[in-house]
């Protein structure tokens, strides 16, 4: 089997918002303890914003390492290119694809392989010719569309299900079905609209019924302003406007209902909608009354992970006020919010646990009413085990699973190179059982880009996975004479980076001559790395890595250095200091003779004021004519390449006759 020991790991550096992503042996990140200590142990120091001097100094170091890792895995890049490989889909347009009209349509779909793969489309099943349609071009490198819609071309003229295929000599990769559709924002179809005389104390629906748009519209309501809302009067989910009792105040000649379009950036309006609110004395209270959803019980079906949403809006004087429950159980916490003056239950994330009878229950000081809402949660088919890439050597066996779930239980159908594969030449290697694709003694012939696609009746997952049958002797990649330092008491980690097919076995050395290392002292991970838990001055030397497969063998040589621990010999200590008095703190170092150490003094985990009556030595820090505002903690951090440490101390600033009240005392940090 194809084996490579670099793994895709995201470093964050969390005090800059920076993220960089390589590919690296996972142990090895931040292995310089100094970075460690500034970027991992947050505890250690915290670093105020924005960014001190200071830590910039650290952080030129630590990036300088990672430097380092990116050249070293743009050698796996380089190596890689090398190799042949199936294509690989990269980027593509989402499933729904709602463009704007206005626009040119752009349908991505990028590809990886080796040799890099050409492309081709579909639309609505059948071949899709670019060459034939003016309007339509292909970008180079790529299999990204660019419909061009400016010369008076409508968007409606290319609605359709597009798929790209990227096709190269080891196999065909396939997108999602990628179904085109312009946005829409249609006006409003005019309508005589009778004024609404109302009784005070009446309950009242306006209603928006905006045109139907793609995507929906965003509903809201307006007179001469914004109108404000509240337990009596709300917007409905459907964007109907809700009275649960009017009031003379309601009296209004212009309530209008506004759709905006967000896609094509408009906002369509209905006519204006006359109110006139008359009174009769006395005014009857009445009891509650649903005014949404009608009727004792309704039922609701809700996608797994969506946000369900409940409504109810209830009539009556006084106003009502709405209460949740859910029947034979509680409602999620924290993923559960009550929205529009309680009148919308709104919970997110939800999951088939969700299914149930919810109850919402309408009150006033007359009675009450209620609505049961039965929710089935469904689910889109949802991945178990998603098909993965399969690298083996000519002979392997190898196994393809694809595990979905969903509600309804999806169905598994397989395809390779983009066709069924009841109907795909013949692979005397390849067994389909359900599920699981199971290859015996493949051959090179093998290789093709296998697809799962799981459904039921509310969507689809597609996977491309491809098998690569490849018989490749060893390379290592790490560079020959890595040197690799570490301090004396921590961990050393060399790589072995290698690639293979089938998959080597790795060996390790000490020595040009030495004998084969064994035992607890040594830690020999899956990657190739070799570890070495606690690294002793008598662990420098050279080591070798040897890797072998049945069509050859090869190693590398690199060197390790084991550094004496950098340590403060002469701490900081505890001051108490009369104003205008000069105060000194030292901090006197011991370190390895081949590292080059940095001092850096902070003050309360800041760097030191810019005022000139702060004098750094060599070996201390000196404040003259110390002033109330010098009061803090003083820290005297020594970094090297490898290590860092740490010493702190606070000092007091007092008047005359105070100093007798104090005892020496110091604080001590190290990282």
């Amino acid at each position: 089997m194809f084996y490579m020991d670099l793994y895709l790991t995201t470093v964050h550096l969390g005090c800059l918002g920076l993220r960089i992503q390589v590919s690296i042996n996972f142990m090895k990140i931040c292995c310089n303890p100094m970075c460690r200590n500034y970027i991992h142990k947050a505890s250690c120091l915290r670093f105020s914003s924005p960014v001190n001097s200071a830590f910039s100094k650290i952080l030129q170091i630590c990036l300088a390492d990672y430097l380092k890792i990116l050249l070293n895995s743009s050698l796996f890049l380089i190596f890689h290119n090398q190799v042949s490989q199936p294509p690989t889909i990269t980027q593509q347009s989402p499933k729904d694809y709602i463009v704007d009209p206005r626009e040119n349509i752009v349908i991505q779909c990028e590809a990886k392989g080796k040799p890099p793969p050409s492309f081709s489309w579909t639309r609505n099943g059948t071949h899709f010719d670019i060459d034939k349609d003016a309007q339509v071009t292909m970008k180079p490198n790529s299999g990204t569309l660019v419909v061009n819609i400016m010369n008076g071309v409508k968007a409606e003229a290319y609605e359709g299900v597009y798929q790209c295929t990227a096709r190269n000599e080891r196999g065909a990769a396939i997108s999602n079905n990628i179904v085109i559709r312009p946005s829409r924002s249609p006006l409003w179809t005019k309508e005589k609209l009778e004024p609404n005389h109302v009784r005070e104390g009446d309950s009242l629906v306006l209603n928006c019924r905006p045109p139907v748009g793609l995507p929906p519209p965003i509903i809201f309501w307006m007179d001469n302003g914004e109108l404000p809302q509240s337990e009596r009067v709300s917007q409905g989910l459907n964007g109907d406007l809700y009275f649960s009792n009017v009031q003379p105040e309601d009296t209004r000649e212009d309530y209008i209902c506004y759709a905006r379009f967000n896609h094509t950036q408009t906002i369509q309006q209905k006519q204006p909608i006359s109110v006139k609110v008359f009174s009769t004395k006395p005014v009857t209270e009445r009891p509650p009354v649903l005014l949404t959803p009608t009727g004792s019980t309704s039922n609701k079906v809700e996608l797994r992970g969506n946000v369900l949403l409940l409504e109810c809006i209830a009539a009556g004087l006084p106003t009502p006020v709405i209460r949740w429950i859910k029947e034979g159980g509680e409602l999620p916490a924290n993923r559960t919010f009550f929205e529009n003056f309680k009148k919308t239950l709104k919970i997110i994330d939800v999951s088939e646990a969700d299914s149930g009878n919810y109850k919402c229950i309408a009150r006033n000081i007359l009675g009450s009413t209620h609505h049961v809402i039965s929710v089935t949660v469904k689910a889109s088919p949802y991945w178990i085990t998603a098909p993965r890439n399969l690298v083996l050597s000519p002979g392997e066996d190898g196994t393809l699973i694809c595990r979905a779930n969903g509600n309804p239980k999806p169905s598994i159908s397989w395809l390779t190179n983009g066709v069924p594969i009841a109907i795909a030449p013949e692979d005397p290697s390849r067994r389909v059982d359900g599920d699981t694709i199971i290859f015996s003694a493949v051959q090179e012939r093998s290789s093709a880009v296998y697809q799962c696609n799981a459904s039921n009746e509310y969507g689809y997952l597609l996977a491309n996975a491809f098998v690569n049958v490849l018989a490749e002797p060893p390379r290592i990649l790490t560079p020959a004479n890595k040197l690799y330092q570490v301090i004396a008491g921590s961990p050393a980690l060399i790589d072995c980076a290698y690639f293979g097919s089938p998959k080597p076995e790795i060996e390790w050395f000490k020595g040009v001559k030495g004998s084969i290392l064994r035992g607890n002292e040594y830690v020999f991970h899956d990657n190739g790395t070799l570890e070495i838990p606690v690294a002793q001055k008598d662990s420098t030397g050279t080591y070798t890595c040897v890797a072998r497969n049945k069509l050859g063998k090869t190693q590398n040589e690199v060197q390790l250095e084991v550094k004496d621990p950098t340590m403060i010999i002469k701490q900081p200590e505890y001051k108490v200091i009369q104003r205008s008095a000069q105060v000194s703190f030292e901090c006197v170092i011991k370190h390895d003779p081949t590292l080059i150490p940095t001092v850096i003094w902070l003050k309360d985990n800041n760097e030191l004021p810019d005022d000139e009556r702060f004098l750094v030595g060599k070996e201390n820090l000196t404040i003259m004519n110390v002033t109330d505002k010098d009061d803090g903690t003083y820290t005297c951090i020594v970094n090297t390449t490898l290590d860092s440490v740490s010493a702190s101390a606070v000092l007091t600033v007092v008047g005359k006759n105070t100093l007798k009240n104090y005892d020496s005392r110091t604080v001590f940090n190290f990282c």
